[in-house]
């Protein structure tokens, strides 16, 4: 089991930036991938940033070049930087965790995008 708690949502103007974070109870090197999803309005919760315990990342077509997910094992911190926002981004962002073959969530942290 691990608990999962995000912050760092907030209200930002387009073209803004904000950085994410998730804080895990367990130690990073007992976690097999970490990812970041969000839900928008009306809108399917759907993955945005994913990273591998080898510390491989993947990202979603719409935020390539804008997203970055990393980890502090120190911390046993995952982050989300986002930079260039966009009101399209407005949605809640979730921490998922997943350990061996079962997966964990937190309970989100709002972004929202408006001038």
């Amino acid at each position: 089991h691990v608990q999962l708690v995000e912050s760092g949502g907030g209200l930002v103007q387009p073209g803004g930036s904000l950085r994410l974070s998730c804080a895990t109870s367990r130690r990073m090197f007992s976690i097999n991938a970490m990812g970041w999803y969000r839900q928008a309005p009306g809108k399917e919760r759907e993955l945005v940033a994913a990273l591998v315990s080898d510390g491989s990342t993947n990202y979603a077509d719409s935020v390539k070049g804008r997203f970055t997910i990393s980890r502090d094992n120190a911390k046993n911190t995952v982050y989300l930087q986002i930079d260039m926002l966009r009101p399209e981004d407005t949605a809640v962002y979730y921490c998922n965790a997943r350990i061996i073959d079962r997966w964990y969530w937190g309970k989100g942290t709002l972004v929202t995008v408006s001038s």
